[in-house]
């Protein structure tokens, strides 16, 4: 044992911090960008920037020019990102104006009135010298995904003068799936709660935000065609709810950040909130021979479950335009369904004996053809697999149980079912412990399980989830970031080069002080400062 900052460490813990200091004092005045480009490379020659004299411009070869939504918007988000201490709109969009400094962009596709999909391309160039910048990429997502990095660049010395590092970047995504999920019926998240997640996401270049959106505890959801749902399910009905207006913002303010909206409406289990507002929905729990005035599940048993899930599931493709939606299907209690002389007859007719998960596949059978009828790609919790139910071939499994054996044995399943997969078991973060539990979820390798190239081909990324119960706007950001951030490069990053979180630790702290000055209120990696720190709301 050895005695370092206060604090008593094993040698080992010790050998990692040995190694830091070792990092931070090799280290020369050339920022990092987190998470780490596929390819980079950096020299100690500096260029000084001067704000009255920056300017973006669209290239004379680009596609897209003046007049684009998406880069139009982030040219002014990312002036303000690059130059915290500059007030007034100097050198936002340049149009043929002679600069000291001037970011040339140049996209090859029109994107500009779209949304991010599972197929975009977040590839981009990017190559700072002499008096400029110039920023390739095929769509404008890849785009933003260059300017996030080339903010990261600037740095300010003492005087707060502003420079830039003569620096060629070539990068794109290791996996095209990097979500983050928040959990808005446990607890409510305001409005602004959530469009302050999406920034921090677009910083640490996440591009799907996976909106559970509803559950046991409350149904905030303002449905055009049930009201009744979140005006007697949610935990107020004027206060506590998503109106239209406001999911139209989420969705709005996720796209100019290259950043999908996959909604999650869980069921046939955890729907107790949907049954205050529609009526016979759920299963009636019985005491014998007599209904106890319980619920369990929605009722699998009635045709008008489905026609209101059919009436649902469309008003949600409409107000969602991703192509995927999560249907959920995890953690089904079958003892109200075995309580009920009603569901015994059915399976008894239908033949399925006394195995419920034979009732829970039918539902769930059904269920996954409505999506697919309505031209979207279904997202289900691992236990629909778990429970042998008949799967369209293009359905995305998500693994979220397990320790590292236990996901592993799942991976190789599912992928040898010939189905993509999503990895979200080592990345529950509303999960806390005392130390650097960043590392472990740094340390995560999705493809590191027994299978074919083509089996790992399958896992199509991962995410991050931060569950509700005792996570309300009051602690979600301090609990998602920086923790979030390793998942996030771990998700984008090359492995090999990402795979000490030695060499890591520095980067990531840099990172963190990085959030703070954005206003992110991420919390503190271990002992240290940063040299702007957190100021408040």
């Amino acid at each position: 044992m050895a005695r370092f900052f206060g604090k008593w460490y094993c040698i080992t813990d010790l050998r990692f911090w040995l190694l830091v200091i070792i990092l931070f004092n090799d280290a020369e005045q050339v920022n990092a960008v987190w998470p780490m480009p596929q390819r980079i490379s950096q020299s100690t020659q500096q260029y000084t920037l001067n704000p009255q004299a920056f300017l973006f411009q669209y290239s004379n070869g680009s596609v897209v020019q003046p007049g684009c939504s998406v880069l139009d918007t982030a040219f002014k988000r990312y002036f303000a990102i690059i130059f915290p201490d500059v007030t007034g709109k100097h050198g936002v969009l340049g149009y043929n104006v002679p600069a000291a400094f001037t970011v040339f962009v140049d996209v090859k596709k029109d994107e500009c009135d779209g949304y991010p999909d599972e197929n975009s391309a977040e590839n981009y160039k990017l190559s700072i010298s002499a008096g400029q910048a110039v920023l390739s990429s095929e769509t404008v997502w890849g785009a933003l995904r260059g300017l996030e990095s080339l903010s990261q660049l600037v740095y300010q010395d003492d005087y707060g003068a502003y420079f830039i590092n003569k620096t060629e970047i070539e990068d794109f995504p290791r996996f095209p799936f990097r979500g983050l999920l928040l959990d808005t019926s446990r607890h409510y998240l305001p409005v602004q709660a959530i469009l302050k997640t999406l920034d921090a996401m677009a910083y640490s270049k996440f591009n799907v935000f996976h909106w559970h959106i509803v559950d046991d505890p409350s149904f905030p959801y303002q449905s055009r065609t049930f009201p009744d749902l979140s005006n007697k399910g949610a935990f107020h009905p004027l206060t506590h709810i998503y109106t239209q207006t406001d999911v139209r913002r989420v969705i709005a303010h996720a796209r100019l950040r290259g950043i999908r909206v996959v909604p999650e409406f869980d069921s046939p289990g955890h729907t107790q909130s949907w049954g205050k507002g529609q009526h016979d929905l759920l299963t009636p729990c019985y005491k014998g021979d007599v209904p106890s005035g319980m619920y369990g599940p929605v009722n699998p048993i009635l045709d008008s479950s489905y026609k209101f899930m059919a009436q649902l599931y469309k008003e949600v493709a409409l107000v969602f335009p991703d192509s995927y939606v999560h249907l959920g299907g995890d953690e089904v209690s079958f003892t109200c369904w075995k309580s009920n002389p009603n569901v015994r007859a059915f399976m008894a007719k239908m033949g399925f004996g006394s195995d419920y998960t034979k009732l829970e596949s039918f539902y769930m059978e059904n269920i996954m053809n409505m999506t697919a009828a309505l031209n979207k790609t279904s997202i289900v919790w691992q236990d629909v697999f778990d429970y042998h139910e008949r799967i369209p071939q293009d359905t995305v499994l998500e693994i979220w149980k397990g320790t590292p054996p236990k996901y592993r044995e799942e991976l190789s399943r599912i992928t040898k079912a010939g189905h993509r997969v999503l990895l979200s078991a080592p990345w529950y973060l509303n999960h806390i412990s005392y130390g650097q539990d960043w590392q472990n979820a740094y340390l995560v390798a999705p493809r590191n399980f027994s299978g074919t190239e083509a089996q790992k081909k399958l896992v199509i990324g991962g995410e991050v989830c931060m569950w509700g119960e005792y996570v309300d706007a009051t602690n979600l950001t301090p609990r998602l970031w920086p923790r979030a951030c390793a998942a996030a490069e771990r998700l984008w990053s090359d492995e090999e080069q990402t795979s000490s979180v030695a060499q890591a630790y520095p980067r990531l702290q840099e990172f963190r002080c990085k959030l703070l000055r954005r206003g992110i209120q991420a919390e503190p990696l271990f002992v240290g400062h940063c040299k702007h720190e957190y100021q408040g709301a």
